[in-house]
């Protein structure tokens, strides 16, 4: 076997934590040439029912959620199909574990497990070719996202009673990555200092995505404050914000409503509630998952509606094509985040991204609330040129990790780097 193609000679896993001292997934896969990959496995909070499936002990360890039955599918089942395989066909790696998987949603040996050796293996044949990962996965990505950097926190990622998720400010205004960091912390430390004037010092605690959970109610309430911050810091020119409104939760099935900003909303109301903001705050360019997830018609209404606003779909979507098709379809979405565990490869998120690019949908990289220090995403990000990274707020190393290798990016593709800014929802 020549020296670019090097075959896959072991694979380990290992049982970490995460961010909210919770188990998850480190796999390493090792090839030829003595070359090591490694990467750990993020996981939401907020899920919707159409993710790839996150196999868990369900015994007495880490209250159910220990991964040790995903770790011995590795060691066990994939290990085995995978050795000898070459560790740069990324393709017919995540098909084979997947064919061996069976099942819609990798439910047989966990979509954690899976895509634990998929990120590794990428990273894997990128360390074999003396290649950055991005670079490997693409020859063309050169495109540093706008950080959608969530400084407020509220639903399931919060303690408060805010309904909805997640409150993001855009550095659109920022010539490079580089400024758009400074942007964002500045910003973070003036929100931390009005929230500590108004609130009180336990206002400052923090949400899962790195970001504060003031006691607030309303979306109103957290946009001024919002706003404000950014004002004070002098970056009003510089920024637009963006919305995790994470509707599935707030949904009532059997009642037909949603729970939001302190009472019940039938669908009509909903989007009427989401109209609202925007025309209140119209520097709101992006509304992630405004509906719940089957209420195609809903979600279509809101795109009609707000004509220039990125209608995200997160749960609508989960990252899967046939996902995908039937929301662009439907015209019930014009934006996709993309999460690489929603739908469990490399192979497979990377498709759904290019799918809705080619479909005039730009891509909204994005984290999950349980994250570690790997900052593989940032690389996958540069790779699929996506316009818009959904980074969380600059509180702990496990979102300063992606802060930081987008800096690192950007410093070396140099005069080649370019800042997405006011250009987010164009495509590369």
């Amino acid at each position: 076997m020549g020296v670019n193609t090097p075959t896959i000679t072991d694979i380990k896993a290992l049982e970490i934590i995460d961010n909210r001292g919770r188990p998850t997934i480190r796999a390493r896969v090792y090839t030829e040439g003595g070359y090591c990959g490694r990467a750990d496995v993020p996981c939401g909070s907020s899920t919707g029912s159409y993710e790839a499936f996150d196999l868990r002990d369900g015994d007495s360890r880490y209250s159910g959620r220990g991964v040790h039955r995903a770790i011995a599918n590795i060691h066990d089942v994939l290990r085995p199909a995978l050795l000898d395989e070459e560790v740069t066909n990324q393709r017919r790696l995540d098909h084979l574990m997947v064919e061996l998987d069976g099942t819609p949603n990798k439910s047989r040996l966990g979509g954690n497990a899976i895509l634990a050796v998929s990120m590794a293996a990428a990273q894997a044949a990128a360390a074999a070719l003396d290649m950055p990962l991005y670079r490997y996965l693409s020859g063309d990505g050169h495109v540093l996202a706008v950080p959608q950097a969530c400084l407020i926190n509220g639903g399931l990622h919060a303690g408060n009673d805010l309904d909805a998720q997640e409150f993001c400010v855009m550095p659109v205004g920022s010539p490079t990555m580089a400024e758009a960091t400074r942007l964002v912390c500045e910003v973070f430390d003036t929100l931390k200092g009005l929230l500590e004037n108004r609130h009180g010092k336990l206002s400052t605690n923090f949400g899962e995505d790195g970001g504060f959970a003031p006691p607030l109610r309303t979306s109103r309430e957290a946009m001024d404050l919002l706003c404000e911050a950014v004002e004070k810091t002098g970056y009003a020119k510089d920024v637009v914000y963006g919305l995790d409104i994470a509707a599935t939760p707030l949904y009532d099935v059997a009642a037909g409503t949603y729970r939001f900003d302190g009472r019940q909303r039938t669908p009509d109301e909903m989007i009427a509630a989401m109209q609202d903001l925007v025309r209140e705050y119209p520097l709101i360019v992006s509304i992630e998952d405004p509906i719940q997830q089957d209420d195609l018609n809903g979600w279509k209404a809101v795109v009609d509606s707000l004509p220039g606003v990125l209608i995200v779909g997160d749960d609508l979507t989960a990252t899967n094509v046939e996902r995908l098709r039937l929301a662009i379809g439907a015209g019930a979405m014009n934006a996709l985040l993309c999460k690489v565990n929603q739908i469990g490869t490399v192979t497979e998120a990377m498709d759904a991204a290019r799918f809705a690019q080619r479909h005039t949908c730009p891509v909204v990289m994005s984290v999950r609330s349980g994250e570690t220090e790997d900052d593989i995403l940032s690389d996958i990000s540069v790779a699929l040129n996506a316009g818009v990274f959904k980074i969380g707020g600059p509180h702990g190393s496990d979102r300063g990790a992606n802060f930081n290798r987008f800096l690192e990016i950007e410093a070396e593709l140099g005069p080649v780097a370019r800042y997405a800014g006011r250009d987010y929802a164009r495509l590369a």
